[in-house]
């Protein structure tokens, strides 16, 4: 390099330096660019839950798992709704009309898309217990006029087969149904309700 091209052997080590320096500092803000994103474990939390309930027996209920929590799916028998109707006066909220409990489409005796599948959270609104099952007719402990449902065994909370809580319990709200749709006959999709069938 001579002084005549134009190009000094400085120029030519403050270009060399610059370029080093930017390529490092790119380095540098890759992995710290990439931890602003969720993790995989993380993305997985917050996914979609996609579950076939062909095999589900009526009267049978099974647990996934949405978000780090459980959603109970329950495949209800005819006796089982129709016991639904008959329990009204014993409810705190027998029409769902607590606001954010459950979607629109779930605002309905059943609180269900279909009758005959009941979707909720297995989270007591009280203290965040797991409700159990109880949806044997009138055992001992419940007394000989429980038509099956929910109970916490924390605090006492009762929930009837749609999830609706009953009057005089700590919990104040009805169980959480969460947003989804089926995307087909026997495929229910837990996280995302856009087009709920």
């Amino acid at each position: 390099m001579t002084e005549s091209s134009g190009v000094t052997r400085r120029h030519f080590l403050t270009a060399a330096t610059a370029v080093t320096a930017g390529a490092g500092a790119a380095a540098t803000a890759v992995p710290f660019v990439k931890s602003f994103q969720p993790s995989a474990r993380a993305q997985a939390l917050g996914a979609p839950v996609e579950r076939d309930v062909s095999t589900l027996e009526p009267g049978a209920m099974i647990k996934v798992e949405w978000r780090g929590r459980a959603i109970f799916i329950l495949r209800r028998t005819p006796a089982m709704l129709e016991k639904l109707g008959g329990i009204v006066d014993e409810l705190a909220d027998p029409n769902s009309e607590v606001a954010e409990q459950q979607p629109d489409y779930a605002v309905n005796e059943f609180r269900s898309i279909r009758p005959e599948y009941l979707i909720v959270e297995g989270v007591c609104t009280h203290l965040g217990c797991a409700p159990t099952a109880r949806f044997e007719l009138g055992p001992a402990d419940l007394g000989a006029d429980w038509p099956g449902g929910f109970l916490c065994a924390c605090h006492g909370s009762k929930f009837d087969l749609a999830g609706r809580v009953y009057k005089s319990v700590p919990a104040p709200s009805n169980l959480k149904v969460p947003p989804h749709r089926f995307v087909d006959e026997t495929t229910i999709l837990i996280g995302v309700d856009s087009g709920a069938v």
